[in-house]
């Protein structure tokens, strides 16, 4: 099966916002739903979960995470955040599996703000 992030180019919709040698953030609006700006961080080496990341990746990935904030607090000034990863098709990971780390900012005129990650994603309740 193709993957999606070892082919962003292959899809217009896919912005990719920040991109060094190990990882990339990106965004692609017709995934984001109700999650209005969110985006994922990911790893240029197709790698399955976080758990098969390399050390470096693992840091780069933070790194990462911290200029994007930093990025979301200017562009967006959100009031919070939800970050996170999914493992697995039992974990809420879709195939072909490619590590990502979701990164959602959150904001308070949302119908589910003050609502945790797992109520936010798994419901249309949150469109605005």
């Amino acid at each position: 099966m193709r993957c999606n992030f070892c082919n962003t180019s292959d899809d217009p919709d896919n912005k990719i916002h920040f991109r060094n040698e190990l990882v990339f953030f990106c965004e692609n609006r017709k995934y984001q739903g109700s999650l209005k700006h969110s985006g994922c961080i990911v790893p240029v080496k197709h790698r399955e979960t976080v758990f098969d990341l390399t050390k470096k990746e693992i840091l780069a990935t933070f790194e990462m995470l911290a200029q994007v904030k930093s990025w979301f607090d200017t562009e967006h000034q959100p009031e919070g955040y939800n970050v996170g990863w999914n493992c697995y098709k039992t974990g809420g990971q879709v195939f072909p599996y490619h590590a990502h780390l979701h990164v959602i900012p959150r904001f308070l005129q949302e119908p589910l703000a003050n609502k945790g990650i797992r109520t936010l994603l798994k419901s249309d309740k949150n469109k605005w």
